[in-house]
């Protein structure tokens, strides 16, 4: 049987980089809890001082199909290569009009906030290497 997991991002900017994500895999913020108008309120509710509001963010696939992507903030900065990262898939074509649908995804991210590493091409595959706004690596492909 499989298990439930989520995916955690250690961050310096919470909110930010849970932006970023949301615009790279199309995943939304999830709702706050019944009662509450936003996550803001929940968390007067609960006591939380303003200064931590931004010490968590979550994203959830809207399809319910991919898992919970966490992100908490760490005082640190990202200091060397993941040993783990995402790979981000253009909606699925074949031939120029997928590498068309790479470039096109690519554009977005990199007007989000991703900085373009280059273009690899091994083993018939061919994929991006990018950097999320903190330094973290992944690709599109």
């Amino acid at each position: 049987m499989a298990h439930p997991f989520q995916v955690t991002f250690d961050a310096r900017d919470p909110a930010a980089l849970a932006g970023f994500w949301a615009t790279a895999l199309g995943y939304r913020i999830p709702d706050p809890p019944p009662g509450f108008e936003s996550w803001d309120e929940w968390a007067t509710a609960q006591g939380i001082p303003e200064e931590n509001w931004n010490d968590a963010r979550a994203l959830e696939d809207p399809t319910g199909a991919g898992p919970r992507i966490f992100f908490q903030r760490v005082p640190e900065p990202k200091t060397a290569k993941n040993r783990v990262h995402l790979d981000v898939n253009a909606p699925v074509a074949e031939g120029q009009e997928r590498a068309d649908a790479v470039e096109a995804h690519l554009a977005r991210l990199v007007s989000a906030g991703a900085t373009y590493v280059g273009h690899v091409s091994e083993h018939g595959a061919d994929w991006v290497v990018c950097h999320d706004p903190e330094g973290n690596e992944f690709c599109v492909q």
